[in-house]
């Protein structure tokens, strides 16, 4: 499996408004047009964190675990219709309550995206998407922390972990 490169997504300025679009190869060869995401970071009563893991086919940090969703708006799509979108298929969840948290801009090395962060509390049934995902599973908060500077998790989800929740 691979990314869709001809993807069209929106770019935008630091403040979320549309100044033209892009293809998802276009943002992420390096060009560093800002486009924006959607992070949802889903905790259970218990204060764990869901994290998916990667799949080693990505594009961009392949085999890390991330934040539990993290997906691409469409062009002319909203934020809230796309978390709703990205949550249904990266995890089979549609019974969320999103609260949201911040915006800020991402810098990578082949990218930057304006990433809209938002969290719930969710005790139910998780399902990842076995086409988008290489699974996933509630982490606690140390073993997060003792996970972050290794590798094993993703630059972005632990500089926004760090920055929302911490």
């Amino acid at each position: 499996m691979k990314d869709n490169a001809q993807e069209i997504f929106p770019l935008v300025d630091e403040e979320g408004k549309v100044i033209g679009k892009a293809t998802r190869g276009e943002c992420h060869n390096g060009s560093r047009l800002l486009h924006p995401v959607v992070h949802l970071h889903v905790f259970n009563s218990k204060g764990e964190v869901y994290l998916q893991k990667r799949p080693e086919w990505k594009d961009i940090q392949p085999g890390k675990w991330d934040t539990a969703v993290g997906g691409h708006i469409d062009y002319g799509e909203k934020p809230e219709e796309a978390l709703h979108r990205e949550v249904g298929e990266e995890l089979g969840i549609s019974d969320f309550e999103p609260v949201a948290i911040g915006m800020y801009v991402f810098e990578g090395l082949r990218e930057r995206e304006l990433v809209y962060v938002n969290k719930t509390t969710y005790d139910g049934a998780v399902n990842p998407s076995k086409e988008e995902l290489d699974g996933g599973r509630f982490w606690s908060i140390e073993e997060i922390m003792e996970a972050i500077g290794k590798g094993v998790l993703t630059p972005n989800f632990e500089s926004e972990f760090q920055r929302f929740f911490l």
